[in-house]
């Protein structure tokens, strides 16, 4: 355990060094910034009443989730641009070496690294995804329900992608290693809207495959399931936006993903300790 805090301490501490920390939140106040001003225009065109109350509650639903949408975007980039080169980078310069040489387990080298990144990633998470919801609650008054459960939910997406890039580093170089995240994520996405077309469509068949594809990359499941939780009550009988999800992952798929995490991550500690350095 010690091992682990020490090499955690000295990621956080290069994190800050290659200011990283600071680049994500200021591009991340920007997003804010631009987002909080379109919904104060929307606020403006319901009080010259462009819009009915139904149309209101429907389009500030919508700036909702499309803000929500990108914010979980950056957070999984965040999760993966964190840590593409934490393993794979200070393999190929030779730093690791210094590392791996102390009597430091290489288990702790890899639960270390990765435990800064996940709290850096939430933290950026709860800055974002609070940002998003605050702003709308000052121009229309709306606050989503269940946001604790839901954050979790986003977090442990982005946590998906984090435990692949850190299995990628122990074997990747930092471009093919970003490479494979990415596709990794975009095979999510896809998955995630061949359930919801599936859904629509009331067919079965196409819905299996792409809850199957889910399976093989379950961090858009998890963003189905937080948007599932902050939806207003009776807002999936009536569907009111195009983001509105359809087909829910149930419990067993988050399940299937907290196991997803820590395989993921054991073989990561496994291929790191018989990689040679």
């Amino acid at each position: 355990m010690r091992g682990t805090l020490t090499i955690a301490r000295l990621t956080w501490l290069e994190a800050r060094r290659r200011k990283i920390a600071l680049a994500a939140v200021v591009c991340g106040l920007v997003f804010l910034a631009v987002f909080a001003t379109a919904a104060f225009f929307a606020h403006r065109s319901v009080a010259q009443g462009v819009v009915d109350l139904v149309g209101q509650r429907i389009m500030f639903q919508m700036l909702l989730q499309v803000g929500l949408y990108v914010v979980n975007f950056l957070v999984v980039a965040c999760a993966v641009l964190l840590s593409v080169d934490t393993l794979s980078g200070e393999i190929s310069s030779g730093v690791i070496q210094t590392l791996a040489s102390k009597p430091i387990d290489r288990a702790a080298i890899v639960l270390g690294k990765c435990f800064t990144h996940w709290l850096m990633t939430g933290a950026y998470l709860m800055l974002m995804a609070l940002g998003v919801m605050l702003s709308v609650w000052a121009a229309a008054g709306i606050f989503p329900p269940h946001v604790p459960i839901a954050l979790l939910f986003m977090w442990l997406g982005a946590t998906v992608m984090l435990a692949v890039t850190m299995l990628g580093g122990t074997r990747l170089t930092t471009i093919a290693n970003g490479i494979v995240a990415f596709a990794l994520y975009g095979i999510a996405f896809i998955g995630g809207w061949v359930e919801h077309i599936a859904t629509v469509l009331r067919n079965d068949a196409v819905r299996h495959v792409g809850t199957t594809i889910s399976l093989v990359s379950p961090a858009d499941a998890m963003y189905r399931r937080a948007v599932h939780e902050l939806q207003p009550s009776g807002a999936l009988d009536v569907q009111l936006t195009p983001f509105t999800p359809l087909s829910v992952p149930s419990g067993a798929m988050i399940v299937w993903t907290l196991a997803f995490v820590l395989v993921t991550l054991l073989l990561a500690i496994r291929t790191f300790r018989h990689r040679a350095l």
